[in-house]
């Protein structure tokens, strides 16, 4: 950026009196074993995603609860999206390894107390608890990865770094199983604890991150806003067509509720003097169009492959486990594609080409998706998998290189955040409606092929349990596979015109060179052209 060179004059021209350099960046001896306990805390978080699903059944067994089974999903998500723009704010003022630590102890803490639950209620609460924890992860690494590596330099990291999603969703579901099955289902929250605590202290040893001396005020007004109206609005995607009908009075209350609290957010981030989501970054037109395509592919594609396993399962007949172990070749195209990508962009500093190659990609893996059926043979699902997975990995990672290559380093927490929380709403959302279409459309396909009052003499549970289905007649059971297959296509149909407006919105992404300095070097440049704050300040 065009302040870097000053910045870099001030450092020359101010020496004497820039702060004590009391944290350098790691030196390069260490840079391996940082990026190592980084890649591990964003473990935690990723595997948390995918690990619970297949022991929720024992969990119910064991706690009771059944109709509040979701909320064990649910309050981890409302938790984690809602807190994530604060965090990476809170990391810009108080510094990045201090937040990053407290985020780890909230998530280590946390797994232990949910571990140790009695009832669904305590299970409940403590992965909210969680999934504060979780959000602050999230976020934190990747802007703690921006801190030690330069944008140029950063590419062939980030593509290691979205890899770590790629192995979570197969290793997630297999450990899931194996502790519930081998063990006991509270092993899946305890295997965070000693991951944790050596992500911990590791982080503790080498990451060396400037300290933020100033006092700040942070903007607890507008937080209180933020996470009201985004949680409102994630209960309209989780409640909608499931626990309420879509015009109900509770969904369009929380509805009306969320846009009221979000335009309060708003007018207070307008006055606020350090806002939690500075408005100054939608200036950026690097930060305003990744963000719109993060929020599409994550409506497109995350709220599509959630259909994926259920195909598997449901229309394939795979087991849980076995169903984690078909979708490698999803993971193997993202993991492929997110690593040849970061290393591409190192050697050539471009990095506009890889969104376009990316949404085109997922397009058409979405397409291949939509035509499946009841007899399609797995290798062409596996070529599906893999077109789909190698658009997500040009994408994703792509997209948060550009946004932090494109703000100043004391923004960097909170680009990254905001980037996060537009890619995560838009899967939540994407899921919601996604479920709606599916919905929709099997009722309709299971009505066309179940004879009158088969519905009914089931109790509804053709469409609910694997069981009741392969208990019907084979012919019946045949036809309902069927049905369930077109419904499935259905979705992934929908998704692929949402594909191909991420796509157009990727030619829309500017292209900035890469800076060689990473953001170490530019807050101590920074902190030389300002005068020293008072001796009361941190």
């Amino acid at each position: 950026m065009s302040t870097i060179e000053p910045a870099k004059r001030a450092d020359d021209q101010s020496a004497a009196s820039r702060p004590p350099a009391d944290t350098p960046s790691a030196p390069p001896r260490h840079l391996g074993l940082v990026l190592g306990a980084l890649m591990l805390t964003l473990l935690l978080a990723a595997l948390d995603q995918t690990i619970v699903s297949t022991a929720l059944p024992t969990i119910t067994s064991d706690l009771g609860g059944l109709s509040h089974l979701s909320w064990v999903v649910t309050a981890y998500l409302l938790a984690s999206t809602a807190s994530t723009p604060i965090w990476g704010k809170i990391s810009d003022l108080y510094g990045r390894k201090l937040m990053l630590q407290a985020a780890v102890v909230i998530f280590v803490a946390s797994s232990a107390l949910a571990g140790l639950s009695q009832t669904m209620g305590q299970l409940i609460a403590t992965r909210a608890l969680q999934g504060l924890g979780g959000g602050g992860l999230m976020v934190l690494v990747m802007a703690a990865l921006a801190d030690l590596v330069s944008p140029r330099e950063r590419g062939k990291y980030a593509g290691l770094f979205g890899g770590v999603f790629g192995i979570a969703s197969i290793v997630g579901p297999l450990l899931g199983g194996f502790f519930t099955e081998q063990l006991s289902w509270r092993w899946i929250f305890y295997i965070n604890l000693p991951l944790g605590i050596a992500a911990f202290a590791v982080l503790g040893a080498t990451l060396h991150l400037p300290k933020h001396r100033a006092k700040h005020k942070i903007d607890w007004q507008g937080a209180t806003f933020l996470v009201a109206g985004v949680t409102s609005l994630l209960l309209v995607t989780v409640w909608g067509g499931q626990e309420y009908a879509w015009v109900s009075p509770e969904i369009l209350g929380l509805a009306v509720a969320g846009f009221v609290a979000l335009t309060l957010f708003v007018w207070q981030e307008l006055r606020a003097p350090e806002p939690i989501v500075p408005l100054s970054l939608f200036r950026d037109r690097v930060f305003t169009v990744s963000s719109g395509i993060g929020f599409v592919v994550g409506f497109a594609m995350f709220g599509a492959i959630v259909y994926l396993p259920i195909y598997l399962q449901v229309v394939g007949g795979s087991s849980p486990t076995n169903a984690g172990l078909q979708l490698l070749p999803l993971m193997a195209g993202l993991l492929t594609t997110s690593i040849l990508s970061g290393l591409i962009i190192t050697k050539t500093g471009k990095y506009t080409i890889f969104p376009i190659i990316g949404t085109a990609l997922a397009a058409v893996g979405l397409l291949l998706l939509s035509r499946l059926d009841a007899q399609t043979p797995y290798w062409q699902v596996a070529v599906a998998m893999v077109v789909l997975g190698a658009g997500l990995g040009n994408v994703m990672q792509v997209l948060l290189l550009a946004v932090q290559n494109s703000v100043a380093p004391s923004q960097i927490g909170a680009a990254t955040s905001a980037s996060t929380f537009f890619r995560s709403i838009g899967g939540s959302f994407g899921t919601a409606v996604f479920g709606a279409v599916f919905t929709a459309r099997l009722t309709t396909e299971l009505a066309a092929v179940l004879p009158p009052g088969a519905g009914a003499a089931t109790g509804g549970g053709v469409a609910s349990s694997l069981q009741a289905i392969r208990s019907l007649p084979d012919a019946l059971q045949a036809d309902v596979l069927a049905a369930f297959a077109r419904a499935i296509d259905s979705t992934f149909l929908v998704a692929v015109p949402i594909a191909v407006a991420a796509l157009v919105l990727s030619f829309f992404l500017p292209a900035l060179p890469l800076r060689r300095t990473h953001g170490i070097e530019e807050m101590l440049a920074d902190d030389a052209a300002v005068p020293l704050p008072s001796p009361t300040s941190d």
